[in-house]
């Protein structure tokens, strides 16, 4: 099931209960999520432990204090981001959560994940973007209020589509023009205005590609926190055309054989690994 891919609160729900930041809380110690970047700081060698409250070191200054987001193990959890060149301590490292350094564990990177998402928005909901007032917290949730015009602001989720198109026992991989040589994916991009999740697919590998696709049906989804995405997946088959990447977001598209692909298309904790590996044989096209 989709639902149980990393970032996803499933790989977390038995460990972690989400809490509105305004909900009642003592100043217990409890965890704290230390973020680097796109990483996690951790105790090196240890069982992968979230730092305890009060760890932090004197390098690592917060960049905009710490912020309580729910209960990890039913203590306090609290996220905060540190600068991406602050030196740690010896007894400290920073593990990637996405990318081919898989060393973090899934939970963790799913809630470093979250706290990440969580961290975005509240640096980019300090003011109105209709008059520039400072915004106030909406009780129960993570929204928030203009006093000054009433403008209401919800977090930025941004829905993407992504698709594995199938030729036969061939599948349509694409290769970002920002992406090094070698590696390939699957189509995906944003939602535009007006369109439906099919009619966004459609656009997407026609810009991408240039072929037709037809037979779209959904697979499952993703929460994507780089930095707040909704990955949601599909398949589709080939309908016509001759693969010719747009040559400006897309330098390389192609065929590959279900049994030649190149080496781990898409990162391992990705929609697009889980797709490629659940429906990439003809074989076992199936509802996982």
């Amino acid at each position: 099931m989709s639902s149980s891919l990393p970032f996803n609160t499933m790989m977390i729900r038995s460990l972690f209960t989400p809490l509105s930041p305004d909900q009642e809380m003592d100043d217990t110690p409890g965890f704290l999520a230390v973020l680097q970047g796109n990483s996690l700081v951790v105790p090196i060698g240890a069982e992968q432990e979230l730092l305890r409250d009060g760890s932090l070191p004197a390098a690592g200054v917060p960049e905009d204090g710490t912020l309580r987001i729910g209960l990890w193990r039913g203590k306090p959890l609290r996220a905060v981001r540190i600068a991406v060149d602050a030196e740690l301590p010896g007894e400290y490292e920073a593990l990637p959560f996405q990318g081919p350094d898989v060393r973090l564990d899934n939970t963790l990177a799913t809630i470093a994940g979250r706290a990440a998402q969580i961290l975005h928005w509240e640096r980019r909901s300090r003011f109105c973007s209709h008059c520039g007032g400072e915004l106030v917290r909406i009780p129960a949730g993570w929204g928030k209020r203009c006093p000054a015009c009433g403008d209401i602001h919800f977090p930025h989720i941004h829905p993407c589509i992504i698709v594995l198109v199938r030729h036969g026992a061939e599948l349509l991989l694409i290769r970002n023009a920002a992406w090094s040589a070698g590696r390939f994916s699957l189509v995906a991009g944003f939602l535009d205005f007006g369109e439906s999740l099919e009619e966004c697919l459609q656009r997407e590998v026609r810009e991408e590609a240039g072929i037709e696709v037809t037979n779209i049906r959904y697979v499952g989804s993703q929460s994507w926190p780089f930095p707040s995405q909704q990955m949601i997946g599909f398949l589709a088959d080939y309908a016509g055309g001759e693969v010719k990447p747009d040559g400006v977001e897309v330098v390389e598209a192609d065929w590959f054989h279900e049994d030649a692909l190149p080496q781990s298309p898409g990162g391992k904790r990705s929609i697009a690994r889980w797709i490629i590996d659940t429906y990439g044989k003809c074989e076992e096209i199936r509802t996982p």
